[in-house]
């Protein structure tokens, strides 16, 4: 038998009159996936991408959030008196005086192993919780319920974010503890201070503080989807001509300002309940997680609650800024590696 290669639009010329507008339209539905497909990367490609953005954004943030940490815990062993001279600028002086530059890096190692694995979980969990929640409402075929939708993705988000947080919570602690470290230096990289909390605290040393962090996730996500999602709408329906990428830096930098301002105080008692006991120290607070809103209000003020907001106000537009175009780049570069093979 001879082998015979028929071309798709030759076949429909050949297939009589009658079939032509099906062959058609098929060629058309084919053309225009392999378009979508040559224009979109893999799930790999956008953990990928995704992870390398978020790596690159914490390493050029680093400082602003070394910052953050170190005032977030000063009230733990601090006088009240010395807590009134603290600055930004007498910080990074310190710091720079007495550690060196590169001091403001500590614990970013850590911080960059703990971006791909939380990206991964996060993503992965979100599709397996979105797929569930679809099934239990009944829409697998793409119902209608804008409200439905919206539900779905608000809730597996949520569910995503505290299944990702629980998983690499080990490193988040970790990176703490190497960030407040000063001239003395109790842990001696990662694996040390892993090895040394687990023959010290225990197996659950390494999850301290971790409830004040789930009690974080829904909140961090309703205000940054609510405020992202009304602005952008307000912005478009006002200037529908400004540029997509004006509007979702813009939009993105505000809802990260509004979502750290509101849950700020649950990550200082987050950062403050890691450090307890660590190094050997004694613990400052004996009572559990509401009992450290009062004993902070009570003695640092209401203002305690907030120490570090400042650096973590400056680090949110860059930051978001620097994700935003470390993830657009990375993903033309592998667009561009994948089509050409």
């Amino acid at each position: 038998m001879e082998a015979r290669v028929v071309d798709g639009s030759q076949g429909c010329l050949n297939s009589g009159k009658a079939h032509s507008n099906s062959c058609v339209e098929a060629n058309s539905r084919k053309l225009a996936q392999q378009q979508q497909k040559s224009s979109q990367i893999g799930t790999i490609e956008q953990l990928l991408a995704g992870g390398i953005a978020g790596a690159f954004s914490k390493t050029c943030t680093a400082p602003l959030a070394r910052l953050t940490i170190l005032f977030q815990v000063q009230g733990m062993h601090s006088d009240i008196a010395a807590l009134k001279k603290a600055s930004i600028r007498h910080e990074f002086s310190r710091i720079v005086n007495e550690e060196g530059v590169r001091a403001f890096w500590k614990g970013n190692l850590v911080t960059i192993a703990h971006r791909l694995p939380y990206s991964a979980i996060n993503f992965y969990a979100y599709e397996q919780y979105k797929s569930m929640l679809q099934s239990v409402l009944g829409l697998e075929n793409g119902g209608r319920s804008s409200s439905a939708n919206i539900c779905v993705h608000f809730v597996g988000g949520g569910l995503a974010g505290i299944t990702a947080a629980s998983a690499t919570y080990p490193l988040d602690l970790v990176r703490t503890r190497l960030a407040v470290q000063r001239n003395i230096m109790y842990y001696k990289g990662i694996s040390h201070a892993f090895r040394t909390i687990l023959q010290e605290e225990g197996f659950l040393g390494l999850y301290k503080g971790l409830g004040a962090t789930l009690l974080g996730v829904g909140p961090n996500i309703a205000i940054s989807f609510s405020v992202y999602e009304s602005l952008r709408s307000y912005w478009n329906s006002h200037r529908p001509n400004d540029s997509p990428i004006t509007v979702g830096l813009a939009c993105g930098s505000i809802s990260g300002i509004a979502s750290s301002t509101a849950t700020f105080p649950l990550d200082l008692v987050r950062r403050r309940k890691q450090l307890e006991g660590a190094g050997g120290r004694a613990r400052v607070y004996n009572t559990g997680l509401f009992g450290m809103f009062k004993h902070i209000v009570k003695s640092e003020g209401f203002r305690g609650l907030y120490r570090g907001i400042l650096p973590e106000y400056y680090k949110v537009v860059p930051g978001v800024g620097i994700v935003f175009m470390t993830y657009e780049t990375m993903k033309m570069l592998l667009l561009r590696s994948s089509n050409d093979y």
